[in-house]
C-alpha cells in the first residue's frame, strides 16, 4: 500500500504518494525540472544529472530528482516535512556545470541538424548554457551506425542518455542496441553492427533529446516552424492511434504520435510513422472510364453519367474498404440500399454478427491489458496486427502476466505458453482452464484470421465461452480501421460475400483493394490509389486519402474518434461522401445532405453513440451458440506487416522494409 507523504517544494507544501520520485512530485507542484535521460514510460537511468535538486538538511550536494523517491527524504529536526529546492544557487550552479560538460564534445551542428527547433539540448542550453567554452581540446568523434532505412544516426551528437537503448530493450523487445566502453570511449552502438528489427523502432527518433537519431526519410526536407500541424487519427490498423500529421503546402512531410493513455500511450508503429511517402505516389487524380479494354481519363460529368447508365435497373452490391470513414460508409449504404442493393464490409469473410456488439467488439478496453494477470491470444499475431497493442502486452508480461497463445507460433517479443495451433487446441484450452468464481484481471484477444473460415461463428462462440468460463474481458482485435464503424451502422449483406458478388450486376467498390472481383461484372471503383481495385475497374472515381478529409473512425475497442483533414487531395480527387452525394443527384434520388455536418447530423440521429467521441460504450454480454468446428489450424491474417493497404503498397519506404524483412526471414543462422 502506498502512503501519502508531505513535502515542501520551493515553499509550496503538498501531499504526494511516497513512492513518487522527486521529479514527479515537482511536476505535481507545477514545477518543470530539466531532464535528458528521464522518461516516465522507461526505467530510470539517472545518468544525465540534469535534474539535480537541493535537499535541505540532506547531503551538501545536489541530488538527482529522477532517482530519489519522496519516501527517502528525511523530515526536519522537529518532524517538519522535508524541504526540496529546485532553483537555489547550488542547483543553478550544478545544472550549469552539467550543461558545460554535455557541450564539451557536442558538435555545433545546429544549422544543419534535423532536430534544430525542437531540440531539448538547444532549449536547455538557452537557460543553463554559457556563451563561451573553457575547453580547448579537440572534440571526440564517433562512427555513425547503420540501423536500417528508418533511423539516421549522427553519433557524435549523442549525449549517452540511453533512452534509445531502454526503449528498444524494454518496450519494443529488441535486443540490438546497447552501450559499450567506459569514460570518453563509451558509446551507444548496435551489437555486431546489426540493423534494428522492431516495427516500433521509429519511436527512438522522438525519444532522442538531441539530433543523434533522426528520421532518414524526412531528413533535410523541412524545418519544424515551416510545418502546419494537424491532430488526427491513424488508420493503418484498427487501434485508432492518435497522431499528428505535419504538412508543408499540400504535402505530408511527417507523421508523429500524440499521447493517448487509453490507446497508443505515446508510441506508434513504423508503418503509421513512415507511410506518408505513399500518400504522394500512384495517386488517382482524375476520373477514368474503360473503353475497348483500356482506361482513359474523363471529366467528372462524363464519369458520373456513365456510372448512372451502368447502375440503372441493375442489381448492385457495395463493398466497403479497410480505410473508409463511417460517414463515407453511411453515404454508400444510403445510396446502394436506396437502389435496392446491399452493402458489405466483411471483405475478408470474417464471421462477425453485426447485431451483437459484444461479439464483434468485445467488452475490454485496450488499457485493460496493463493490469491483466492472464492474457489468452487466439489466432492472432498482435506484433503484426497492432504493434503498439503488442507493446502493452509485453509491458503486462514484464509485470508478471502469463500469456497463452493458440495459433501460429511467432516471435511476439515476450515469452508465452504455446497451447497449440488448431481448433482442437482451443477446445482443450477451454476444458483445461479452471472456472473463475469472480472476475480476475484476465483478457481474451481474438485475431481476425481465426474467424475467416466457414466455422468462424463457432470459433467466435468458443472464444466467448473461454472468456465466460475464466471471467475474462474479451477484445476482438480487428485489422481494418473501417470495420467496427461499418458494423455499427449495419453495412452488412444478408448472404455470404462470394455469393453476393456472383449474383451482382454492378459492384460499387469503395476503396476495397484486398479482394479479387470477377471479370464479367461491371465495377465502379472509388479510391485514392491506383492499386488492385483500380486495375479491374470500368469506372474510376478518384477520392481523398485519410489525411485529406474529415471523418469518424471507430477503433477495435469500440471507441469513436474524429480524423481531421491535414491537406488536400491531388488534382480532381474529391472527398468520398461528396462523390456519393453527386452520384445520387445524377441518379435523380439525392441523398438527404449537402455537406459533412448535415451528413453527421443524419448519421448521429440514427446511431447516437457515434457522437460520444473518445468514449467506449458498455456492450451487453450476449454469448453465441457453439457449433461444429473444422479440423484445421488457425492462420494469422497479416502475412506482410508493411504492405497491408494501398497507401503502404505505394510507399517506397514500406517496400524496402518488406524486402528487408523477407531477406531476414529467409536467411539461415550459422547453426542451420
Amino acid at each position: 500500500m502506498s502512503e501519502e507523504r508531505k513535502v515542501v517544494i520551493d515553499d509550496v507544501e503538498l501531499e504526494v504518494d511516497g513512492s513518487m520520485t522527486l521529479i514527479q512530485a515537482c511536476e505535481e507542484a507545477g514545477i518543470e525540472i530539466p531532464r535528458f535521460c528521464y522518461h516516465e514510460r522507461l526505467s530510470i537511468a539517472g545518468n544525465c544529472r540534469m535534474c539535480l535538486v537541493e535537499i535541505v538538511g540532506g547531503p551538501p550536494k545536489p541530488a538527482a530528482s529522477c532517482a530519489m523517491q519522496v519516501r527517502d527524504l528525511r523530515p526536519g529536526p522537529d518532524g517538519q516535512p522535508p524541504v526540496v529546492k529546485t532553483n537555489s544557487p547550488m542547483v543553478k550552479k550544478a545544472r550549469e556545470g552539467v550543461m558545460e560538460f554535455l557541450l564539451i564534445n557536442h558538435p555545433l551542428d545546429c544549422p544543419i541538424c534535423d532536430q534544430g527547433g525542437e531540440c531539448d539540448l538547444q532549449d536547455q542550453a538557452m537557460v543553463y548554457g554559457v556563451d563561451f567554452s573553457r575547453f580547448r581540446e579537440a572534440k571526440r568523434a564517433s562512427d555513425d551506425l547503420d540501423l536500417g532505412p528508418l533511423v539516421e544516426t549522427h553519433m557524435t551528437r549523442c549525449i549517452s542518455c540511453t533512452r534509445c537503448v531502454r526503449f528498444t530493450t524494454e518496450v519494443a523487445g529488441a535486443s540490438q542496441m546497447g552501450q559499450t566502453g567506459r569514460g570518453e570511449d563509451s558509446e551507444i552502438t548496435s551489437y555486431l553492427g546489426e540493423t534494428l528489427e522492431s516495427n516500433l523502432q521509429g519511436n527512438i527518433i522522438d525519444l532522442c533529446p538531441v539530433g543523434a537519431l533522426t528520421s532518414k526519410p524526412y531528413s533535410f526536407t523541412a524545418r519544424p516552424w515551416e510545418l502546419s500541424k494537424t491532430e488526427t487519427i491513424d488508420v493503418m490498423d484498427a487501434l485508432g492511434s492518435n497522431i499528428r500529421v505535419d504538412t508543408k503546402g499540400r504535402e505530408v512531410m511527417r507523421i508523429m504520435p500524440r499521447n493517448h493513455d487509453g490507446i497508443n500511450e505515446e508510441w506508434i508503429s513504423d508503418k503509421t510513422r513512415f507511410v506518408w511517402d505513399g500518400l504522394r505516389r500512384q495517386r488517382l487524380d482524375t476520373p477514368y472510364i474503360r473503353e475497348n479494354g483500356k482506361l482513359r481519363s474523363a471529366t467528372w460529368a462524363e464519369a458520373l453519367k456513365k456510372a448512372k447508365l451502368a447502375i440503372i435497373d441493375k442489381k448492385i452490391l457495395g463493398l466497403v474498404g479497410d480505410l473508409v470513414s463511417v460517414e463515407s460508409t453511411f453515404a454508400l449504404k444510403q445510396l446502394v440500399e436506396g437502389l435496392g442493393g446491399s452493402v458489405e464490409c466483411r471483405l475478408d469473410q470474417a464471421k462477425l454478427p453485426s447485431d451483437n456488439r459484444s461479439a464483434y467488439v468485445g467488452t475490454a478496453l485496450i488499457s485493460d491489458i496493463d493490469a491483466a494477470k492472464t492474457i489468452y491470444i487466439i489466432g492472432s499475431n498482435p506484433r503484426d496486427e497492432a504493434p503498439t497493442l503488442n507493446a502493452r502486452i509485453r509491458k503486462a508480461w514484464l509485470n508478471g502476466a502469463e500469456i497463452k497463445l493458440v495459433g501460429e507460433a511467432s516471435d511476439l517479443t515476450y515469452e508465452y505458453h504455446h497451447s497449440g495451433t488448431s481448433r482442437k487446441s482451443l477446445k482443450d484450452l477451454i476444458k483445461s482452464e479452471a472456472p473463475a468464481k469472480e472476475d480476475h484481471d484476465s483478457l481474451v484477444i481474438l485475431g481476425q484470421g481465426a474467424i475467416r473460415d466457414e466455422d468462424g461463428l463457432s470459433v467466435l462462440a468458443n472464444v466467448m465461452e473461454l472468456a465466460e468460463k475464466t471471467r475474462s474481458k474479451f477484445l476482438n482485435l480487428h485489422t481494418a480501421a473501417s470495420r467496427v464503424g461499418a458494423l455499427d451502422i449495419g453495412a452488412v449483406s444478408e448472404g455470404e460475400i462470394n455469393a453476393e458478388i456472383a449474383t451482382a450486376d454492378v459492384i460499387y467498390n469503395l476503396g476495397a483493394d484486398e479482394i479479387e472481383l470477377p471479370e464479367d461484372v461491371f465495377v465502379i471503383y472509388q479510391g485514392s490509389h491506383g492499386d488492385r481495385g483500380a486495375h479491374n475497374a470500368d469506372i474510376i472515381f478518384p477520392s481523398a486519402a485519410y489525411t485529406e478529409e474529415n471523418g469518424i473512425f471507430v477503433n477495435t475497442e469500440g471507441r469513436s474518434q474524429i480524423s481531421n483533414r491535414a491537406n488536400f487531395a491531388p488534382g480532381e480527387a474529391k472527398e468520398n461522401w461528396a462523390i456519393l452525394r453527386a452520384l445520387s443527384a445524377e441518379l435523380g434520388n439525392s441523398l438527404p445532405f449537402d455537406n459533412l455536418s448535415q451528413l453527421r447530423r443524419v448519421l448521429i440521429q440514427l446511431y447516437p453513440h457515434l457522437e460520444h467521441t473518445d468514449e467506449v460504450s458498455f456492450n451487453e454480454w450476449m454469448p453465441l451458440k457453439t457449433g461444429k468446428l473444422l479440423e484445421k489450424d488457425f492462420v494469422n491474417c497479416v502475412h506482410d506487416f508493411y504492405l497491408t493497404n494501398p497507401i503502404a503498397r505505394a510507399s517506397s519506404v514500406m517496400a524496402e522494409l518488406s524486402a528487408n524483412a523477407k531477406v531476414r526471414n529467409n536467411s539461415k543462422v550459422a547453426a542451420e
